[in-house]
Order: structure tokens, then C-alpha cells, then sequence
């Protein structure tokens, strides 16, 4: 099945997997990868995520890949968000600015809420509101959890980390790359302690990762540049972001 990065797939690299990359100070590593990872490299210009500020940008997300999954109607909705029931919400689409808002209007008109489901999560077209959606996403309380079929995806995956719980079931899958500025710059360009690249690692401790772990994963994803697309599974993802 194709899985498409804002366009059109030009190469397609199968490769072996070991485990998560040995934390280190630099911000990139070559990752070993799980058995049957996908790297995609794509012709289109990058999905960007811009600007000199930290976690700046218009967005950062994979396209919705052919064979989308089926995306629950729900009982309410609130932006790309939809109530399931008194307990379930389901994310379904990209997120923005105006994600955070329509977070917390679902939650004020249903507090019961208490796992989101990533369906089919492209990513984000604002960086920083996705960090903050992460954060009170944290805040609540809510677990996530990804079924079988699900799609979580760029800018998306940070959500799945803001779990207090999360889990994946097989079937379930994950596209990660680096980010990229409005000049095209990439995490590669700057130093390590960075504001553009602290505020991810700091999301990453936020969200319970060890200081190692948040340096291995951020130096994971961005070993697959902006243009390109890492595709794991649930149990690939699962080494370098333990379930809860």
C-alpha cells in the first residue's frame, strides 16, 4: 500500500531492526529499524514546521495514505475531534490552531472522557498548538490508544506520547520524520541545545520519557529527513516509546 508524504512516493528502503538508537548528545543518529520498517523518500518539498522560534510553524503531517480507515461519525464533534460514547473520543483529522480550543469544549460538555483513539492522524499544520493539545491532553488525565487499522502520523505521533496511558493494538501503525523551518532548515542545522530543539525534548520529558529515551527517540525520528516518512508498526514503536 502507498503511504504518501504531501505527494508522490519516488523510493522505497526495506531495512533490519536491532532496538532504539544508544542515547547521545547529537540529535541524529542512523536508527536501526524493526523488521519490516518502511522508509519512504518523496519527491514533493517537505512538510514544513517553521519559523526561528522554537516548535514554530505552519504544520508538519503525513498525507491520509489511499486506503484510509473508516472514520466513526461519533455522537458529537469538536474540529477533529469526535465523542464515541461517555468515555471515548476519537481523533479523525489534522490539527491546528484551533485544536486546543475545541480539546477543551469536548471536555466541558462531556468530562467523562477518559481515552482518546487516534483513527487517522495525519499530523499537524501548527506545531506549537499540537505541543500544547499534548500538553493538556497530559494534564486530563486521558489515555490513548491507537486500534488496529489506525493511522498516527507526523506531528499526530506527539499526541499518542501525551497518554498518561497508551497503548497500540496490532494493526496499528506510525509515520515519523524530522521537522523543517520555512527555510528548510532541519533539527541537523542547529545545535543540540537549541530552543527549536529543546522544545521537543522538553515535550518528550513531559510526556514521561527518560532524558535518555526523549535524546534516542527525537534522534530516531529525525534521522528520516522532512521529505521522507518512517513507517513502524505498534510493536516497533513500542521500543522506543514503552506502552503505559
Amino acid at each position: 500500500m502507498l503511504r504518501l508524504l504531501r505527494p508522490v512516493l519516488s523510493a522505497l528502503v526495506v531495512l533490519g531492526f536491532a532496538g532504539p538508537v544508544a542515547a547521545q548528545p547529537v540529535l541524529v543518529a542512523e536508527p536501526v529499524l524493526a523488521a519490516g520498517a518502511v522508509r519512504e523518500t518523496l519527491r514533493d518539498g517537505p512538510a514544513r514546521v517553521g519559523g526561528d522560534d522554537a516548535a514554530a510553524g505552519s504544520g508538519r503531517f503525513v498525507a491520509s495514505p489511499p486506503a484510509a480507515p473508516a472514520l466513526p461519525r461519533g455522537i458529537a464533534a469538536f474540529g477533529p475531534f469526535r465523542v464515541l460514547d461517555g468515555t471515548r473520543a476519537a481523533l479523525v483529522g489534522v490539527t491546528d490552531e484551533r485544536s486546543p480550543a475545541a480539546f477543551q469544549a469536548m471536555l466541558a460538555r462531556h468530562p467523562g472522557i477518559r481515552v482518546l483513539e487516534l483513527i487517522e492522524c495525519p499530523g499537524t499544520e501548527e506545531d506549537r498548538a499540537n505541543l500544547r493539545l499534548g500538553r493538556m491532553i497530559r494534564a486530563r488525565g486521558l489515555a490513548t490508544h491507537v486500534p488496529a487499522g489506525g493511522s498516527v502520523r507526523s506531528g499526530a505521533v506527539e499526541l499518542y506520547l501525551a497518554g498518561v496511558r497508551r497503548s497500540a493494538d496490532p494493526g496499528a501503525e506510525f509515520a515519523v520524520h524530522a521537522w523543517a523551518d520555512e527555510d528548510g532548515r532541519e533539527p541537523r542545522d542547529f545545535p543540540a541545545d537549541a530552543p527549536q530543539n529543546r522544545a521537543y525534548l522538553d515535550y518528550y520529558r513531559a510526556m514521561g520519557l527518560s532524558a535518555a529515551e526523549a535524546r534516542a527517540f527525537y534522534a530516531m525520528t529525525n534521522s528520516v529527513p522532512n521529505a521522507g516518512a518512517l513507517w513502524l508498526d505498534a510493536a516497533q514503536m513500542a521500543r522506543w516509546v514503552r506502552p503505559e
